[in-house]
């Protein structure tokens, strides 16, 4: 659980962190935490495709199907416009930047930590081909 005393440098990180939360993340992690909203969305990453055209591949009732076009399109992964009785659907090109971005940092984050934990191995296995002590 979350501390929430001021005293110390890990707690003043903590609420940095929480300051840079954006919630944007969690509403687009959950709009594709699904299979189906993700094969849509691998679907409309091919053209852009009718409401009908979409839920033909799905066994289930057409308001099950536009219930997760709703939250794709919530979430800002698609748009979607209606001609006459006729729904169109295609993919918002941008929508995906949020999740890019935090992947970056994350990939930055971890990148940086196996560089380090390598940094240590090789100098333990020096110290142990020299006969030394290692550093702590």
């Amino acid at each position: 659980m979350a501390k929430f005393l001021l005293d110390s440098g890990d707690e003043w990180q903590l609420l940095s962190y929480m300051a840079k939360y954006d919630s944007t993340l969690d509403t687009l992690f959950s709009a594709l935490s699904d299979p189906t909203r993700r094969d849509v969305m691998e679907r409309l990453g091919k053209g852009t495709q009718t409401v009908t055209e979409l839920a033909a591949n799905y066994d289930m009732a057409l308001p099950t199907f536009t219930a997760h076009l709703a939250k794709l399109e919530a979430a800002g992964l698609i748009k979607t416009r209606k001609s006459g009785r006729i729904r169109t659907c295609e993919i918002h090109p941008d929508a995906l930047n949020p999740i890019d971005g935090w992947l970056a940092e994350q990939r930055n984050i971890w990148e940086a930590r196996l560089d380090r934990l390598d940094d240590y191995v090789l100098n333990l296995m020096k110290d142990r081909q020299n006969g030394t002590r290692p550093k702590d």
